[in-house]
């Protein structure tokens, strides 16, 4: 091609493919084929996606199926960085050595085999796990073990394999200083179950809560694949390696308190929420308050240890849908200040909050302020109370426990909410904790390392929804029958206390007005 081109025109292309990856490596990059040999590279769609979003986003994560040739396309962009950028510092990590010197070799060959007037800074030091050119940028291989890159200021860090890196989470709080001038971070992978750094990293990126970029890739996004070529590649892998290796399926032991194909479902309807405020942006709303609907706020308050959240929920009761939801380290006295702020702002409806741990301390806050909706249970057997009735009776305590008996009932509530697809769930960042919430020896809790903050809101607000505010309304319903019984009655009935000061004979305006009362006690229970 060179022979073809004049001076100008050679200049001219190397200006172009320094300034894109694309035409770079779909023009000039060759790759070793194991039957054909040498040969173009012909990057697909998703390769060329991946390249521009290398190129815009500072930190990448990539969820990949196998022998998509990711590696390849990530060793193209870095050829790439390497050559048409001065003293660029690249560091490639994986668990063996070897994995990790694979895809600097990838590099070196993609440089070697370029067309000699696009080699325009040549190798000046080759070693078997590293090179440099001459223009100053370098790249090594590294495994994970030991101080690696601790020391060095890195302007590219590719975790390959990440998900089967041990204790990659420590090795990234160790790294990440060196990425501080503006370096920036590739890491890519196939599934390999849940917990580790990397499903945590994809979890958090899809919920928009840390700064990496997801971009996931199926088995299917290859254009020369097709039901008989899945077919034909799963006929000897058992039901987890084809959900990991070609699916991208974290959650494929059934582990999870919720089924992963009910999770999918109801992640591909979450939305972005309207507002995103507050003094530290966790509250989220996707609908304000609108006076003609029921709510009902429900919240669950930290351990005061500091390894977990406090958060709440705000539902639509008629739908069960959530309009807004925080999440964050508030103070109790400053949480027990945003729950009443808020749930005035939606009408002062019923407000759960748990009491477990410092949750009384909110909920004495609460109190102290006035609010006039509070939810009550019995002490020992946890069943509700309602506002006017725990004012005078003694085992009424504020709030709900959530205890060894109540923890099953409000989680098996939720879930059969969820499988039934009866409820309405806005927010990415609920759905990214159920992933990771699991039947630990018949325990229901978030797994290790990760929080149920938000899971354990909602799903009190499930069971209060089916239980309390349920039976409330069945109470209304049957004072309704009973007014619509007396209305037609023209006896008087005389009270059971005859003789008292005022005692009279009741009439059926009486009773009209006593089944309306009670018709307010639950507009008043469910809208506040």
């Amino acid at each position: 091609m060179s022979n073809a081109l004049t001076k100008e025109e050679i200049l001219k292309e190397v200006v172009k493919a320094g300034k894109n990856p694309v035409h770079f490596t779909t023009n000039y990059c060759r790759i070793s084929h194991p039957q054909k040999g040498l040969i173009p590279f012909k990057a697909f769609d998703y390769q060329q996606q991946l390249l521009k979003d290398y190129n815009d986003y500072r930190f990448n994560v990539i969820l990949k199926a196998r022998q998509l040739g990711i590696s390849t396309i990530t060793a193209a962009y870095i050829g790439w960085l390497m050559l048409f950028h001065r003293d660029k510092n690249i560091l490639v990590v994986a668990t063996k050595l070897q994995t990790a010197t694979n895809l600097v070799r990838k590099v070196k060959a993609i440089i070697k085999n370029l067309p000699p007037w696009m080699q325009i800074s040549p190798i000046s030091v080759d070693n078997r796990t590293s090179f440099e050119l001459g223009n100053g940028s370098q790249i090594k291989a590294a495994s994970t073990s030991g101080d690696v890159g601790r020391s060095e200021a890195l302007s590219l860090l590719v975790i390959d394999e990440a998900a089967h890196v041990e204790k990659l989470g420590e090795l990234w709080t160790a790294l990440y200083p060196t990425l501080s001038t503006g370096g920036r971070c590739i890491a890519l992978s196939t599934p390999n179950g849940v917990g580790n750094w990397f499903h945590q990293t994809c979890v958090e990126a899809e919920s928009g809560v840390n700064d990496f970029y997801i971009t996931t890739l199926l088995w299917d996004v290859h254009p020369d694949r097709d039901k008989k070529w899945f077919e034909k590649e799963t006929m000897n892998m058992s039901r987890r390696q084809i959900a990991q290796e070609l699916e991208c399926n974290f959650n494929v032991s059934g582990e999870t308190v919720v089924h992963p194909d009910d999770l999918q479902w109801y992640l591909e309807r979450a939305v972005t929420p309207e507002y995103r405020t507050g003094f530290d942006r966790n509250y989220w709303i996707w609908k304000r308050y609108d006076p003609e609907k029921p709510h009902l706020i429900v919240a669950d308050v930290a351990r005061g240890d500091g390894k977990d959240n406090s958060a709440f929920h705000i539902f639509e009761l008629e739908t069960m849908e959530i309009v807004a939801e925080y999440i964050g380290k508030p103070t109790p006295d400053d949480f027990a200040d945003i729950l009443y702020n808020v749930a005035g702002e939606y009408g002062n409806p019923m407000l759960v909050v748990e009491n477990n741990n410092i949750g009384f301390a909110v909920l004495k806050k609460l109190i102290d302020k006035g609010y006039p909706n509070l939810y009550h249970s019995t002490k020992g057997n946890h069943q509700y109370v309602d506002p006017l009735t725990a004012q005078w009776q003694t085992n009424a305590i504020p709030g709900f426990t959530t205890s060894s008996k109540t923890r099953p009932l409000i989680v098996a509530k939720m879930e059969e909410f969820m499988r039934n697809k009866l409820i309405k769930i806005n927010s990415n960042r609920l759905l990214s904790e159920m992933k990771t919430f699991i039947w630990n020896h018949g325990r229901p809790e978030a797994m290790r390392s990760y929080n149920d903050d938000l899971v354990m809101s909602f799903a009190i607000g499930c069971w209060v929804r089916d239980t309390v505010i349920v039976e409330s309304h069945k109470n209304v319903e049957y004072s309704k029958q009973f007014l619509s019984s007396i209305s037609t009655s023209q006896t008087n009935i005389s009270t059971t206390i005859p003789g008292m000061t005022g005692h009279k004979m009741t009439t059926e305006a009486d009773k009209g007005t006593k089944a309306v009362q009670l018709n307010e006690q639950y507009y008043a229970l469910i809208k506040g």
